[in-house]
Parts: structure tokens; C-alpha cells; sequence
């Protein structure tokens, strides 16, 4: 027995990890895939039967990563970004939730033919909106900030209010029954419930913070030791009330994610790797334990039900609820549609459906089927339709941008070469206003201040940039930059100048390797070395690749002493090259490179050249009979900055 449960908990999270990497590979959500995988685990092939194989043990831990989840997705809510959307979320969790309520309890008994009793825990469940399922959408949408946080704030603060709300609707009619003396008593309760979550939740996110601070506590057990309090406080306020451990580690997480706690990167680190593992397992094991005979109790009133959740009460609860607050349409029209269900709904439907049944409430064997239903229609459509419906409405933030920290005379014309001869985004930052003001002067977008303060974070939309450069004259500084972005940006995009070669015999003097960004363009593209070859007048020039002008026509015409900087992808995506690679740009891509300054001779040699070429190919290809007329069109191939001075502080 001890055996075969080993081999069930490592199916499920060899499914769930697995399920993420193939989602990320393919680019599609990753719930869809827990969702199929759980399924085929379960249901289908009866592989994984987690009621059975696992047993009593299921529900407290399904409970336990739930509280997890929620915690960490309480550490991701930042003051800042409630300001952004103050009026919009206040109104969402509010007015929103009531009226959501209360239009889902009216669908529930007048479309889907429940009980009022089943239909008013019917709308407390779906006020739910699942953390777990809209922060792995999010992290795939690649919405701009403002519109995320909407549906982020939204998710995080529903998700414990609603199962909140569900134990006190549930505790009403199953233990109160028709005692009409209990109706005040709930709101009694849920004020408790409330303030038990707070005390207890905000009071522990100080004390550790304050411990963390003062240096109680080492930094190898800061995040376990956090992690345990998560566990004790869900436990100790669930005990105090159904349910409110929910709530009180979704505050515990939300007020230490606003305190200035030392070592606050590497517990949001770990928080993630935690949820990542938790959300995937949990998902399969919930859909693996669904019993496909459930689905048999669903009739057309469930079909119209479900139909009017998604197309009818979800869009006008949202449209009513954030009426005259300063949510632009687009922000409204997304909000309405995307409202994915998740791990929460289907657990509470799960534990109070079939105790209703028990009760005798008319409908209840359908709740659970119904959360089921609807928890599989929102991921699927939500999931797939997040992405292009942001595009369309201009809410995604496309990474195609650069961010470069640290302004020089160099970095400077390499950003005023990226933003004025090829329209890339370009964000140069530096303490200093003085070095930025040529920047600024050129038209380049700048930022003043420090990279890594609170303030710059809080500014900075990452979701925007594609790749980072670190190229400031400090090489432990430019690690520092890489090793703080790279959680945000993945390793691979995070580049810094290369460190002198000399160096590498001596490891005291450097940074250690799994510290630093990737060495960008060149083994001897020093901050020193780029600075001597701009007052060297050396030039930025870009070259397209195209199907008379191939990559090893570029290749042979480029200087040997050129150094490539970058590809302009023909998704308008930018990526650096990096120290010992070799750029392979592809049909339609453009290179950028730096090279000394081409004289006036040079220049009608090299289109000489060029046009010779070219005439030798439209002949080729008159011969063959084919692509002539194409290959006769005149290209512009190669195109320097349009000023070649140089300007400097």
C-alpha cells in the first residue's frame, strides 16, 4: 500500500510539472492541460483514484496548498498597484461581489431550477474567481500592469471571501434550518470571522517582519519559517471559524508583501517555486478524483445555467458594478468576459454539495456537477481567449522593448540608434540626470533614479521588455542588475558587458559566474574598450536580411573587426547578441553591429558591389524563368545613422 501511494504522489506531480513545461512549450494555458491530464488520469484510464488511493488525508491537504496558494498570491499584491486601480477594484470586490451574488442565487433558482438554499451557496461559490488559475493566465496574456491587476486584485481578495461566505450561507440552512432568529447571527459571524482573519494574519506578517529586520532569524530559515506560519495560522483561525484561514493568510501574505523586509527576494522566489508545484498537483488531483457519473445529473437547465454565467451575469455583474469609476471600456469589457473558476470553487462545492444532499435541500446533487461544469468552461474558453481578445482590445504589453541601465556616450547612441533608425522601445536608466540628458535630448525614453529602488520597481513595466543590458563602468554592479532582473526576465535575456578576459585567471577578482548576466556581443566589448571606439567615431549600422541579400552576403561585407550588437527579429522582437555566439539572423531579420566609420569610397565600393551581385541573380534567375521580376527590385541593404556626430556631456 505504502508503495503504490508513492507511485500515485509522483504520478501526480510528474503530471502537474510536466503539464506546465509542455503548456509553456507550446504557449497555450497551462490549465487547460492540468484539466486534460487530471481527466485522462482519473476518469478515463483509471490510473490515479485520489479519494481512494489517498483517503481521509485528501481534503486537509488539498486545504493546506490552497492556503499556500492564496498566501502567495497575497505576497503579489502591491500597494502600488491598488493605487493604479483603486476606484475599479474597490468596486469589483465590493458592489461587484454582492451583485454577482445576487444575480448568480437569481440565474441559479430561476434558469437551473435549484432550491433558494442551493442556489444562495450556488452564487457564494461563484463569486470565487481562483488566484490559482488567473496568475498562471496573466503570467501567459502578457497584459499591461493597470489591466492586470484588476483581475489579480479581484481573484486574490474573492477567492477567501467567497468560500467565506459560502460556509456562512452552508451553516445557515444545514445547522440554523429554518430558525429565522440565526439570519442576524451570520453577519455577526462573518464580522468575526473578519477580524479574527486580520488580527491574526496582519499581527503575524509584523512580528515576522520585525524579526526578519532585527536579525532573529538567519536567512537559510526565513522562508521555511514562513512557510510554517502560513501552515499554523490557517489552522488556528480555521479552528476559530470555517474557513477563515483563508482569509487570514491571503492577509498575512498581502501585508508582508508591502513591508520593507530584508531578503524579500529570495522568499518571493520561493513562495513561487511552492504555488508553481502546488497549483499543478492540486489541479490534477482534483479533476482525477471527478466521478464521471456526476456529469448524468445535469439536465438543459443546467446547459442554459451555465450559458447564462458566462455570457450574461458575469458580464453585466461587472459592467453595473464598476459603472462611473475611471476603468476604461477596454479594461470593463475584459474584466466582464475573463472570470476562470478554479481549485477553491471546485473544493467548496465538493465539501458542502454532498452534505446538502444529506440535508435534503432539492437541486443539491447537481452543485457540485454544476461547479464542475462551469470550472471547465471558464479555464478552456478564458484560457484560450485571454490572449487574443487583450491584443485586440490593446491591452497586452508586447516584449519587444530594451531596458538599458547605465548611460554613456555609448549607450546613449546605441539608444538613440535602436529608437530613431528602428522604432525599438528603448528605456535607458541612470541615477544621474546629467548623463541622461543627451539621451533625452535624442528623443530616447529615460528614466532617473536608482534601478533597484522600491520606487524604480514600482514603475518598471517588465512585461514590455524583452531584453535587459547592464552597461555600467561597475561590473559587480552590472551583475547585481542581472541577478535582480533575471527572475523576470529569464537568464537568456539578461545581458551585461563583458568582464577583461585577463581577470578570469584570478577568481577573487570577478563576480562568480552563476551571478552575472550573459557577456553581451564580444569577448573585448569592455565598458572601456566601447567608450574608445566611440571616440573613435565607430558607427552603429543595421543590415536586413532578405532573399537577395543573404546571411552570408552579410557575413562577407561585414568589417572584420565589426562588433554584432543585436537582431531586429521580423516580429520586432530585439535580442543581443551575446560574447561567443554567432548571430544567425534569418530571412526577414535585421542585424545591428558597430564598426568604424565607413569613408564615402567605401561606401560606393560596397554598393558596387552589391549591385553587381545583384545583377548576376536577376540574370540567374532570368535564365531559370523564375523570380526575376523580385529579385530586379532595388533593396536598401545597408543603412547608417542618419547624423553620424557624435554628441557627448
Amino acid at each position: 500500500m505504502e508503495h503504490h501511494l508513492s507511485l500515485i504522489l509522483i504520478s501526480i506531480v510528474a503530471l502537474g510539472v510536466f503539464s506546465q513545461w509542455v503548456a509553456w512549450s507550446l504557449r497555450i494555458p497551462a490549465i487547460v492541460l492540468f484539466l486534460v491530464s487530471g481527466v485522462l488520469a482519473g476518469p478515463v484510464f483509471g490510473v490515479i483514484n485520489p479519494t481512494h488511493d489517498i483517503g481521509e488525508v485528501l481534503s486537509p491537504m488539498v486545504g493546506l496548498a490552497v492556503a499556500v496558494i492564496l498566501f502567495e498570491g497575497g505576497l503579489s499584491l502591491r500597494l502600488h498597484e491598488f493605487k493604479e486601480a483603486a476606484s475599479g477594484v474597490k468596486r469589483l470586490v465590493s458592489v461587484g461581489a454582492a451583485l454577482s451574488w445576487l444575480l448568480y442565487t437569481l440565474a441559479a433558482y430561476y434558469i437551473g431550477n435549484l432550491s433558494m438554499a442551493v442556489s444562495l451557496l450556488f452564487g457564494a461559490i461563484l463569486i470565487v474567481t481562483g488566484p490559482t488559475v488567473i496568475i498562471p493566465m496573466l503570467r501567459q496574456a502578457g497584459l499591461n500592469r493597470r489591466t492586470a491587476s484588476y483581475l489579480k486584485w479581484e481573484g486574490i481578495i474573492n477567492d477567501p471571501i467567497g468560500a467565506l461566505l459560502a460556509v456562512l450561507v452552508f451553516q445557515y440552512f444545514v445547522f440554523a434550518g429554518a430558525d429565522a432568529s440565526t439570519g442576524s447571527q451570520v453577519f455577526v459571524d462573518l464580522g468575526w470571522a473578519i477580524l479574527i482573519s486580520f488580527a491574526l494574519g496582519g499581527g503575524v506578517a509584523f512580528a515576522l517582519g520585525w524579526a526578519f529586520n532585527h536579525i532573529w532569524v538567519p536567512e537559510y530559515l526565513k522562508a521555511p519559517l514562513t512557510f510554517a506560519f502560513v501552515l499554523v495560522i490557517y489552522g488556528l483561525a480555521s479552528e476559530i471559524f470555517a474557513e477563515a484561514g483563508l482569509l487570514a493568510v491571503t492577509v498575512m501574505g498581502m501585508v508582508m508583501g508591502n513591508l520593507s523586509i530584508a531578503g524579500m527576494a529570495e522568499l518571493r522566489r520561493f513562495k513561487e517555486y511552492i504555488t508553481i508545484l502546488l497549483v499543478s498537483t492540486v489541479f490534477i488531483v482534483l479533476t482525477a478524483d471527478l466521478d464521471p457519473n456526476v456529469l448524468l445529473h445535469l439536465d438543459w437547465h443546467a446547459a442554459a445555467l451555465v450559458f447564462a454565467v458566462l455570457f450574461v451575469v458575469r458580464p453585466a455583474a461587472v459592467l453595473l458594478s464598476t459603472a462611473f469609476t475611471d476603468m476604461n471600456w477596454r479594461d470593463r469589457t475584459l474584466v466582464a468576459w475573463i472570470a476562470p473558476r478554479g481549485i477553491v470553487a471546485a473544493a467548496v462545492a465538493g465539501v458542502f454539495g454532498p452534505r446538502m444532499i444529506e440535508a435534503g435541500y432539492g437541486g443539491a446533487e447537481q452543485l457540485l456537477p454544476l461547479i464542475f461544469a462551469i470550472v471547465f468552461s471558464t479555464v478552456i474558453l478564458h484560457g484560450f481567449s485571454i490572449g487574443w481578445l487583450s491584443r485586440w482590445l490593446r491591452l497586452s504589453a508586447e516584449p519587444n522593448g530594451v531596458l538599458i541601465v547605465g548611460a554613456s556616450p555609448w549607450s546613449t547612441e546605441l539608444a538613440r540608434a535602436l529608437t530613431n533608425e528602428l522604432n525599438v522601445q528603448v528605456l535607458l536608466v541612470d541615477s544621474s540626470w546629467h548623463r541622461l540628458r543627451t539621451a533625452r535630448l535624442a528623443g530616447v525614453r529615460v528614466l532617473y533614479g536608482e534601478v533597484l529602488s522600491d520606487q524604480i520597481q514600482q514603475s518598471l513595466e517588465l512585461n514590455e521588455i524583452a531584453c535587459l543590458l547592464a552597461a555600467t563602468s561597475n561590473d559587480a554592479y552590472n551583475a547585481l542588475v542581472c541577478s535582480h532582473f533575471v527572475t523576470s526576465l529569464e537568464h537568456d535575456r539578461v545581458f551585461q558587458l563583458p568582464m577583461y578576459a585577463a581577470d578570469e585567471d584570478n577568481d577573487s577578482k570577478i563576480v562568480a559566474r552563476p551571478l552575472r548576466g550573459r557577456p553581451a556581443f564580444h569577448d573585448n566589448a569592455q565598458y572601456e574598450e566601447l567608450w574608445r571606439k566611440h571616440f573613435q567615431n565607430w558607427q552603429f549600422y543595421k543590415t536586413r536580411i532578405t532573399e537577395s541579400y543573404t546571411r552570408e552576403d552579410f557575413r562577407r561585407d561585414c568589417p572584420p573587426d565589426a562588433i554584432i550588437i543585436a537582431t531586429l527579429f521580423a516580429d520586432s522582437t530585439v535580442l543581443f547578441n551575446s560574447a561567443g555566439g554567432t548571430a544567425r539572423p534569418e530571412e526577414g531579420d535585421t542585424v545591428i553591429y558597430y564598426a568604424p566609420k565607413k569613408s564615402a569610397t567605401e561606401r560606393r565600393k560596397v554598393r558596387a558591389e552589391r549591385a553587381e551581385a545583384a545583377s548576376e541573380r536577376v540574370a540567374a534567375a532570368a535564365v531559370e524563368g523564375e523570380g526575376a521580376d523580385e529579385a530586379a527590385k532595388p533593396r536598401e541593404l545597408e543603412q547608417p545613422p542618419a547624423d553620424d556626430s557624435q554628441t557627448t556631456n
